[in-house]
């Protein structure tokens, strides 16, 4: 497995890979139109370049091999968007951890959560934020287990459908 930076070539990829990840997981929660919306807004290949050349935002990628595909991904955000929700000073938001969906459970999410824990020790943060729908037990466990704990109740759109989300904390 092959760990690296998204570069700018990778916004196709990256913007499908999301897509379809998030379709697989979660499409069938929501209407047409709410999804193609936040699809649009989230996962569209301009979306995605524009975060790829945001200095706030990093993606790690996982590929097999070298120009094999993308197989996950992580993205971070410093600062943080969840400030508000807690007293650490300098927190690093994980915003997406997404598999290819055939891929779930090779242990790509586990080397990424491990290149996220290791950035964010890099960087001098003091914790780890990030969002899970309220339902999706199966993350909520697999975050569990790094010793992320739940601090608040946040939403989260989906175009114009609101979603119950767990704000998860790790202290470093």
């Amino acid at each position: 497995m092959i760990l690296r930076d998204a570069v700018p070539e990778d916004a196709e990829a990256l913007a499908k890979l999301g897509r379809d990840s998030f379709c697989h997981a979660f499409a069938h929660l929501y209407c047409k139109e709410d999804l193609d919306s936040f699809l649009q807004d989230a996962y569209s290949v301009e979306a995605v370049a524009a975060e790829i050349a945001d200095p706030a935002i990093r993606h790690q990628l996982t590929e097999d091999s070298p120009g094999s595909g993308l197989t996950a991904f992580i993205k971070v955000k410093q600062p943080s968007p969840y400030l508000e929700h807690s007293d650490a000073a300098k927190p690093l938001c994980l915003g997406q951890l997404y598999t290819d969906p055939a891929r779930t459970g090779e242990g790509l999410g586990a080397a990424l959560m491990d290149w996220c824990l290791d950035l964010a020790r890099e960087r001098g943060c003091d914790a780890v934020q990030l969002s899970v729908w309220s339902e999706n037990y199966g993350a909520q466990r697999f975050y569990q287990r790094y010793g992320f704990g739940k601090i608040a109740d946040i939403d989260f759109w989906v175009g114009e459908q609101r979603d119950e989300e767990l704000l998860y904390e790790l202290r470093i």
